[in-house]
């Protein structure tokens, strides 16, 4: 799409640090420089500030990559592209058929009325739960990688969607502040929500999940 779209040497991208390398390898395949931009601490998808910031005369494109089952905002994104000159790509998500996408939302909504000391996901615009994405908070006391080797102690599969920022790795590495990226790469992890799930397993998720929830609470 970068090619076809004329994209080649001496013209900037701006990408999602927070997820997967593939879209700024394809920056640089094309010729041109990814450019890192913030994300929003609810959708985890390109925050319109922050990609209005890092707009310079050289920008072409923008790359908004749909996460976890949540849109980025095309509708702003399309509206600052028409205003600056920019083309908006999309990276979108395996589409999953309408009943699967039910049951996950039912799954979702019980972990959402049960699971204590932890952040839950934002449920809203028409989230289809591709991945159930809680925030571990730290202060002091087990953050997320302590929670999550303890969770699959107690039998339950989860994983930290996010291990590395893009911009952390060494062939992208730029000084650039993305404290909402960070943020999230620190804090968050993937729970079970599948279709496939019975309510058994769903209890025990929300069992291990709570009997180390009153060790995440803020430390005063």
């Amino acid at each position: 799409m970068l090619r076809a779209a004329g994209v080649g040497v001496g013209d900037e991208v701006v990408v999602p640090a927070f997820g997967n390398v593939e879209v700024a390898e394809a920056v640089t395949l094309a010729g041109a420089l990814p450019v890192f931009a913030d994300i929003d601490p609810v959708t985890y998808c390109l925050a319109l500030g922050a990609v209005e910031a890092a707009v310079t005369p050289r920008t072409a494109v923008v790359v908004a990559v749909h996460r976890f089952g949540r849109r980025a905002d095309i509708g702003g994104l399309h509206a600052l592209g028409q205003r600056q000159g920019l083309l908006v790509l999309e990276q979108g998500e395996s589409e999953a058929p309408y009943d699967e996408i039910a049951q996950r939302r039912q799954r979702a909504a019980y972990l959402d009325a049960k699971l204590k000391g932890v952040t839950t996901p934002d449920g809203g615009d028409g989230h289809t739960y591709q991945q159930y994405v809680v925030r571990v908070p730290g202060n002091g006391r087990p953050d997320r990688d302590a929670f999550a080797r303890a969770l699959r102690a107690r039998g339950v599969e989860c994983r930290v969607p996010v291990k590395t920022p893009v911009h952390r790795l060494p062939e992208f590495r730029q000084c650039v502040s993305l404290p909402e990226t960070e943020l999230a790469a620190d804090e968050t992890l993937a729970l079970p929500v599948d279709a496939a799930l019975t309510k058994r397993e769903m209890q025990r998720i929300v069992s291990a999940c709570n009997a180390l929830g009153g060790l995440l609470q803020p430390a005063f």
